[in-house]
């Protein structure tokens, strides 16, 4: 089955990745491929990456983008998974701890592999009861010992004095002291990108919005029975179809196992048993930079990782059963669950507020039974390689590398096809080559760059950066030199939508979720920026000018549904007026301010008028978002009623940040001390 490799690896395309349409070409105009992947996440493009650097002719195709469902909806963490070795342990289960061991060794390979996307991470077990302390001890230390030499760096014990000093937002009350372990964070997104850009420059034909109508089959003639051959797919965007013909076909589509399956066999049971895990974003300062924390026991049993991640910190996740859908939505329910927990965590001083959740999404774990199992509610815990009567390999799991290796040499194995051994250990990812902590400093010193816009390029692209920067724009500062922030607050750069392109980007919401991961940090953010990454894609796609009212308009519906945009700004329409009779005079004071015809209404001229009487400038387009965020009725005036129902919602901690109402406290104080200022003077006399 396996054979020396005729010649040593190497890269196809090392300077520009062929373009989506020689992809395309590619895939219909080739005879026959060796291995047809379907699926472009992490488990996809890890097979088409083990596949192609076998030597074998590979194609992988996606229906969405790379990465657009699960493997971009993690929580960022590569894990030997602390918690199935304690189940490991206290069952003396063997399937467990060579599950944490196999992990632990990819975990190491993907930090070796992708240095510039993945990190260790040191994460704070905090003890509240004396007897836990030597209990955790015992398991992390074994944790290590597992790892052996991949273990990240030791573990240790840390007094509550030292527990506070590192993680200052932490409950004093009860703490007895802490362990802190470690474990590798990531870019998931990205890292998923990584992979599938990697196949592509090895000669593997990768297309997104590239889905499987269904598959080919033929009579096989030595057994007379039917054999999956390829697949009839269809260009998402311009709705062409054509075969793509292949020896083997192999099933990684996650969530999606069973759609695929029954598109080989329609009376097949289902294998996939949905599980929906919910994740938020909080700002920046409710978690040290580089400190995470894990709540092994919630009030329902289930684990809660509490992390930083691109400045801000990641929160979650939920486990709860779930039907299969490409745009799962986070819930309400889901949201309060994770904020409560982290409230039983976090110091009394530290308001955790509804209104802090920056953004939020589901993400869909694709829990597997094998069907070979004669107990078929069994949940397999790893992962499984399926292959049908018709040599459809299935494979679903979560460890990408050891799971492709393992596909590969099952599919080979089944259909009698030749290849060298896997390669993909070591094998280092886009951008991995020459990357350096110290990249970042090139990039300041050669270009021009914000050091923190440069740090963001090196982390993300790696090597690579460097041809990001080239596209980078002037601006006519004095300084940054070049690079136009997308929005202010974050490092993200113009030129990586013009770059973004390259690497396969077809959508506003590749953008905003997947090339940049504005949309899964920041939601308003992110509508911020849309209208400008509109326009860059619209002039580099050729786009008309319809095009790009329905690219802005899907990418707002992304952000409102499947990024908490919906469950925040419900935070302020199911919110009741529940206010003292003093705070309802103090905030009908300050709306007059405004109404001074007392319409009982607001507008935009309204608010114009009090800025400019305080020599306050701000852009006409601006206001108009600022009053639309609390207009609820959307008549294009903030009545009184809902100016209440907003500081109502700011009171109970539902709503914060409202640019709306801070606009209203700041021109109030201001006007408050002009007129007291013209009042000394008149009576002063000086």
């Amino acid at each position: 089955m396996f054979v020396d490799a005729a010649e040593p690896l190497k890269l196809l395309h090392p300077d520009e990745l062929p373009s989506r349409e020689s992809q395309l070409c590619a895939l219909q105009n080739t005879k026959e491929f060796d291995v047809l992947v379907v699926g472009g996440g992490a488990t996809g493009s890890g097979c088409a990456l083990d596949a192609v650097t076998r030597n074998l002719k590979t194609a992988l195709v996606e229906r969405d983008d790379f990465s657009s469902g699960t493997s971009s909806r993690s929580t960022k963490l590569i894990h030997g998974g602390v918690r199935y070795l304690q189940k490991a342990i206290m069952k003396l289960d063997y399937e467990q701890y060579m599950m944490v061991k196999e992990a632990l060794h990819e975990r190491s390979n993907l930090l070796d592999i992708a240095p510039h996307l993945s990190a260790p991470l040191p994460i704070m077990l905090p003890v509240y009861k004396w007897w836990q302390l030597p209990y955790y001890w015992a398991g992390i230390k074994m944790y290590d010992l597992v790892a052996g030499g991949q273990c990240l760096k030791s573990s240790y014990v840390l007094s509550k004095a030292k527990a506070l000093e590192l993680f200052p937002m932490l409950k004093k009350d009860k703490l007895v002291g802490a362990i802190v372990y470690y474990d590798g964070q990531h870019n998931d997104a990205r890292m998923n990108l990584a992979i599938a850009l990697t196949a592509a420059r090895y000669g593997a034909a990768t297309a997104n919005y590239t889905e499987v109508v269904r598959l080919l089959k033929k009579t096989d003639p030595q057994t007379g029975t039917e054999r999956v051959c390829g697949a009839r797919c269809k260009d998402v965007i311009t709705g062409k179809e054509f075969d793509v013909r292949a020896k083997c076909v192999i099933n990684a589509t996650g969530p999606f196992t069973d759609s695929v399956r029954k598109m080989d066999d329609e009376k097949i049971s289902n294998i996939c048993q949905p599980s929906a895990g919910v994740h938020i974003v909080i700002p920046g300062y409710y978690s040290p930079d580089n400190m995470g924390l894990l709540d092994p026991s919630t009030s329902d049993g289930r684990v809660i990782f509490f992390l930083p991640w691109e400045k801000m910190t990641i929160a979650g996740t939920t486990d709860s059963p779930t039907d299969v859908t490409p745009h799962p939505l986070p819930r309400e329910e889901d949201v309060n669950f994770i904020l409560n927990e982290i409230r039983n965590y976090l110091s009394p001083d530290v308001e955790v507020r509804r209104g802090d959740v920056l953004a939020a999404w589901s993400g869909i774990r694709p829990l597997v039974t094998d069907p070979n199992s004669k107990d078929t509610q069994s949940i397999c815990r790893n992962h499984i390689v399926n292959i049908s009567e018709s040599g459809l390999v299935t494979i679903a799991g979560t460890t990408y590398r050891a799971m492709a290796e393992e596909t590969l040499d099952s599919a080979m194995k089944a259909h009698k096809m030749k290849s060298s051994k896997c390669n993909t250990v070591g094998l280092v990812l886009e951008g991995g080559k020459d990357w350096t902590p110290t990249l970042y400093i090139r990039l300041v010193q050669d270009y021009g760059l914000e050091m923190e816009v440069a740090q963001h390029l090196a982390s993300t692209y790696g090597d690579k950066a460097f041809d990001v920067a080239k596209l980078a724009k002037v601006t006519g500062k004095r300084w940054p030199v070049v690079g136009k922030r997308l929005v202010s607050e974050f490092p993200y750069i113009e030129s990586e939508v013009q770059y973004a392109i390259k690497e396969y980007a077809c959508t506003a919401i590749d953008i905003i979720a997947r090339r940049t991961r504005l949309g899964f940090l920041n939601v308003q953010a992110a509508e911020e920026a849309l209208p400008r990454i509109v326009e860059i894609m619209g002039k580099e796609l050729k786009w008309s000018e319809q095009k790009k009212k329905e690219e802005l308009e899907a990418a707002k519906q992304f952000l409102y549904y499947e990024m908490g945009s919906k469950t925040r700004s419900e935070q302020l329409t199911n919110t009741e007026i529940n206010l003292t009779p003093a705070d309802v005079d103090r905030y009908k004071n300050r709306f007059h301010k405004f109404d001074k015809q007392k319409k009982g209404f607001i507008t935009v001229v309204d608010v114009k008028h009090v800025l400019e009487s305080i020599s306050v400038q701000i852009d006409e387009n601006t206001l108009h978002d600022i009053l639309n965020e609390v207009d609820l009725n959307k008549n294009g005036q903030v009545e009184f009623n809902e100016f209440l129902q907003l500081m109502s919602a700011v009171q109970k901690g539902r709503v914060s940040g409202s640019r709306f109402a801070m606009l209203m406290k700041t021109a109030e104080e201001n006007l408050d001390e002009r007129e007291a200022v013209s009042v000394d003077r008149s009576g002063g006399g000086v």
